[in-house]
């Protein structure tokens, strides 16, 4: 265990921040600990927004992150610039805060594409975004999702399941991009079966109304519906480190260390990425795995694992995914376990250069089965 009394900053209430703060504390850090964030409803799991809480009201109160016993000073006000020769971050109510160390988590913000002036987009990123878009979702007769990624897609689960017809528009199919063109197929096809629209276009397309109230697709053909919902990425917060020169297109690019180009800066969660990678993986256990390096370097210390998890879940249209392992996958599966048109397989890529992708299609499988399997050497579901 290290004892050190420096004062640590964290700029952020993420997943990133909130365990960035946990493992200081376990490693045994006494000095101050200052936690910057500005969500009214501090520090809160976000996955469930999509899922849970789109539901049920109830689901609210359990998303707290609780910080009570770690001694933490909470500043409930945006962190608004930082100057790392003076090593300070200012707030929205003026406060200087000085640090020793600072770990930046201030995650990312979703992607917005009205017009300038243009009212009633909706989009799903926090816990007010949840809680204004749930009631009208009750009401709702029919929904346009922009963006056929993880989120897009779970919000058109959230709409089968109260039995609204959805159409999902995007340039690529439902996860293309992120889990390739098998596993996007297959849930494609799930998709269908249940009713959703996917309509692909050849480029973005733009909000039509003020309130917005349909989608212009390219060849000048409008969708309409009762609501219209951005899913359509984020971006890194990364404005508030505007003339610092920390934060280029991608957020704040970290080492293995999660260092920064700032002396005594680490950065962790959506706000970051790995050089060594030049882009994001925005996934909840990339953020926790950054988070534990960010920590563990802030008090000199060598991390105890990798500053990157190829793990991640999700849930659409009723259906447990879970996987480890590198993503994109190409082309069909070099094992096959069950049968995804069933809602039931377990499915595994192997890669040449070893190592392997395992996905849990709709079983139930632990993380550390899942592991065991992408690691093994002859990658077969018997293992």
């Amino acid at each position: 265990m290290v004892v050190s009394e420096r004062h640590t900053v964290v700029v952020g209430e993420s997943i990133a921040g909130v365990t960035a703060v946990r493992e200081l504390r376990a490693l045994g850090h006494r000095g101050a600990i200052t936690l910057i964030g500005a969500d009214p409803h501090g520090s809160y799991a976000r996955p469930p927004l999509s899922k849970a809480v789109l539901e049920d009201s109830s689901a609210d109160a359990t998303l707290g992150y609780p910080l009570d016993d770690l001694g933490v000073t909470s500043v409930r006000s945006a962190a608004v610039a930082a100057d790392f020769d003076r090593r300070t971050v200012v707030t929205a109510d003026g406060d200087i805060i000085s640090y020793d160390a600072l770990i930046i988590a201030s995650g990312a913000e979703a992607r917005r594409i009205a017009a300038p002036g243009q009212r009633g987009e909706l989009v799903l990123r926090t816990l007010d975004d949840a809680r204004t878009l749930r009631p009208r979702l009750d009401t709702a007769t029919s929904v346009i999702v922009v963006g056929a990624g993880f989120l897009g897609m779970e919000v058109a689960s959230a709409c089968v399941t109260r039995g609204i017809p959805v159409t999902v528009i995007d340039v690529d199919p439902p996860l293309q991009a992120v889990l390739g063109s098998y596993l996007s197929g297959v849930i494609s096809s799930r998709a269908e079966e249940h009713g959703v629209r996917i309509v692909r276009t050849t480029e973005f397309v733009t909000l039509v109304g003020d309130p917005v109230n349909g989608v212009a697709l390219p060849g000048g053909e409008v969708l309409t519906a009762d609501l219209v919902v951005t899913c359509a990425g984020e971006i890194p917060n990364t404005s508030w480190l505007a003339g610092t020169g920390l934060a280029d297109r991608n957020g704040i690019g970290i080492d293995d260390a999660c260092t920064t180009a700032a002396p005594d800066v680490y950065a962790a969660g959506d706000v970051a990425y790995l050089r060594a990678a030049n882009k994001r993986a925005p996934f909840w256990s990339n953020a926790v795995a950054q988070a534990r390096v960010a920590a563990a370097s802030a008090l000199g210390l060598p991390a105890a694992a990798a500053a990157s998890d190829n793990y991640f879940w999700t849930e659409i249209l009723g259906i447990a995914i879970k996987v480890v392992g590198p993503l994109p996958v190409i082309g069909a599966p070099t094992s096959l376990e069950g049968n995804p048109a069933d809602g039931s397989a377990l499915l595994i890529w192997r890669h040449g250069a070893g190592g392997a992708t395992v996905v849990a299609y709709g079983i139930r499988k632990s993380i550390a089965g899942l592991r065991s399997l992408a690691d093994a050497p002859s990658c077969s579901p018997q293992t």
